[in-house]
């Protein structure tokens, strides 16, 4: 018996007998419709028909399901009643009603019933039952208080929420610094665990690379102090006074200032953003898994290196900074370097230069978790990261200052 074969394109047709064999009858319509006779065609392809034959009635046939729900919603709208008149639709012709369906035949009928009475006729009482369904449900929803309009948060709700959201981050960045104390005592009593190539690669991207910039940067603000002082100081006959001026100011505040500020831009943002990709990447929970903890892994290197790094760099701020109030000195006060460096040593005393240097590892510490901290708080995608990364520069920053001005006030209280 030979296999019956179609033609692409064409569904097949049925089987005829033709000299004792099967054969597919490849004359039929194109894929899905069956050959209807013309009265059945609206009714057996799906599709929707509404006709007003008459200025009071409504023909309704065909299948009024989800698939439709777009050309029936066309059909309906040149539908319509005289105003004050009476009407009918006749729903006999349906072959086919769902949900989506009877909602939109139930709208019809209530935008048709604001002109006047309306009855509908004819509908198989399958389909008149999920109408009443429908029917009830709208009549629930219209019953339904209507959902409350957010309002714009005033300026005292805006500042409470603020403050909450504050309120909550202190305290996990109290709780991250107790890990990393944990941490480090673990570490401290097993030297063993102690990860010494990563803290000497930290040593060497957080300090020795921050090299130039800090002293560049020291070189200039040196400079700018024994500038803006030397005018006042010539009106006095004080000229000798400007290694005072930039010796104490550079030692005990800018000198340390400006390095923590440089490295929180610098070194900070580069541990939020390292972290943050790496929580983004799911490798934090990766080395979680593995058994490995993140912090010890990557936030003890980081602050150990720092630790050593940020008090080196202070003293050379500290030096290109004495050096550039020399220089500026000579050019503008006619001060000589070696009167510059006597007055210095007799005006500065060690107590001055331990001070700066005693700041250094505490705005360390900062930095260094605060940037890890945020980092960890990274949640989502890129967008978060550049968010948190932004966030671990302003808090170090913010931070690193109230540091100094409490380290002021102490110092000031200690006669320091």
């Amino acid at each position: 018996m030979r296999t019956a074969k179609t033609r692409v394109g064409a569904a097949p047709g049925p089987l005829t007998r033709q000299n004792g064999q099967s054969r597919m009858n490849n004359s039929s319509p194109a894929v899905g419709i069956e050959p209807v006779s013309a009265a059945t065609a609206t009714a057996h392809s799906g599709f929707a028909s509404a006709k007003q034959p008459a200025a009071d009635t409504i023909t309704l046939s065909g299948s009024w399901t989800a698939g439709r729900i777009d050309s029936i919603e066309d059909l309906m709208k040149p539908l319509s009643f005289s105003v004050g008149g009476a009407g009918t639709i006749d729903g006999a012709g349906i072959v086919a009603l769902d949900t989506s369906g009877a909602w939109l035949l139930q709208t019809l009928l209530r935008r048709l019933q604001r002109n006047g009475k309306v009855e509908l006729q004819g509908l198989p009482p399958q389909f008149d039952r999920l109408l009443g369904v429908v029917k009830q449900r709208i009549e629930e929803r219209a019953k339904q208080p209507p959902a409350p309009v957010p309002h714009a948060p005033g300026l005292r709700e805006t500042a409470g929420r603020s403050a909450v959201a504050a309120g909550r981050e202190l305290l996990a960045l109290v709780g991250f610094v107790g890990e990393c104390a944990v941490s480090l005592l673990t570490c401290l009593r097993h030297p063993a665990r102690i990860r010494w190539r990563p803290i000497l690669f930290n040593i060497r991207s957080a300090g020795v690379n921050a090299l130039p910039i800090v002293a560049l940067l020291a070189l200039m603000l040196g400079i700018v102090v024994a500038y803006q002082g030397a005018d006042q100081l010539r009106q006095y006959g004080a000229n000798i006074f400007v290694a005072d001026l930039v010796g104490l100011s550079m030692l005990r505040e800018f000198a340390p200032l400006i390095t923590a500020i440089i490295i929180a831009g610098r070194s900070g943002s580069a541990y939020a953003a390292q972290i943050g990709t790496m929580t983004v990447t799911e490798e934090i929970d990766a080395m979680r898994t593995l058994g490995i903890a993140p912090i010890e892994m990557l936030v003890l290197p980081k602050l150990l290196a720092l630790l050593i790094a940020l008090p080196l760099l202070t003293v050379a701020a500290d030096i290109l900074g004495v050096l550039g109030g020399m220089f500026m000195a000579k050019a503008q006060l006619a001060v000589g370097y070696g009167e510059f460096v006597e007055r210095f040593l007799k005006a500065v005393s060690t107590t001055t230069y331990v001070v700066g240097i005693g700041k250094a590892p505490v705005f360390a510490v900062i930095i260094s978790v605060v940037g890890c901290f945020q980092g960890f708080r990274t949640k989502g995608g890129a967008d978060s990261v550049g968010r948190q990364t932004t966030r671990a520069v302003v808090q170090s920053i913010v931070l690193v200052i109230v540091a100094d001005g409490l380290f002021s006030i102490a110092f000031s209280a200690l006669d320091l």
